[in-house]
């Protein structure tokens, strides 16, 4: 049965804010662009997942499954669209003003559309109900979350991108490593 008291710290913590905090501490930053760039993981569910884990639950694989189909299409068509433009423009910002200006613009429209994908994702895990199991309660000991964490985003599929690249597989590595140790040790913000 889930553990009403760890549903109610969900609410209390919107992922939003868990996000901005965790993302900020030493490593997160460069560890998620590294499982972004390296394997393509969706760094809004990997905050997700981190979120659910820190107040001590998980999101069942069943119930799970269509809500990630609807988030990988917004991430898809929305936020991967404003990175890439993003992207693009960064080598002709360095002369020119408008560009820059533009560039900004479209840097701050990526992030909204990351909020907005976060937001979508606590909606789900927070509409959760008796008779429409979303989330669990996570029995894990910290020492198993880098594992609880691949797991979470399929990273044995994610992997076979690093096959035949040692460096980018010793970066994979180190990025979760350096993610599971700032969940192991996570403090949510006063």
């Amino acid at each position: 049965m889930l553990d009403s008291n760890r549903l109610r710290r969900l609410e209390q913590m919107p992922l939003w804010d868990f996000a901005l905090s965790f993302y900020k501490a030493p490593g997160v930053e460069d560890a998620c662009l590294t499982l972004q760039d390296t394997l393509g993981v969706d760094v809004c569910e990997l905050l997700f997942h981190g979120w659910l884990f820190v107040n001590g639950l998980e999101a069942r694989p069943e119930a799970l499954a269509p809500q990630r189909e609807r988030r990988q299409l917004w991430q898809r068509e929305t936020t991967e669209v404003l990175r890439h433009l993003r992207r693009t423009l960064k080598p002709q910002a360095r002369h020119s003003a408008s560009v820059s200006a533009l560039r900004k613009t479209i840097q701050q429209a990526e992030l909204q559309a990351e909020r907005e994908n976060l937001q979508r994702w606590q909606r789900w895990a927070i509409e959760n109900s008796d008779s429409d199991q979303r989330l669990t309660n996570c029995a894990l000991f910290s020492n198993d979350s880098e594992k609880w964490l691949q797991d979470k985003l399929f990273f044995a599929e994610l992997d076979k991108g690093c096959q035949g690249k040692p460096s980018a597989r010793e970066s994979v590595v180190n990025a979760w490593q350096t993610l599971a140790a700032r969940l192991d040790h996570f403090e949510s913000p006063r």
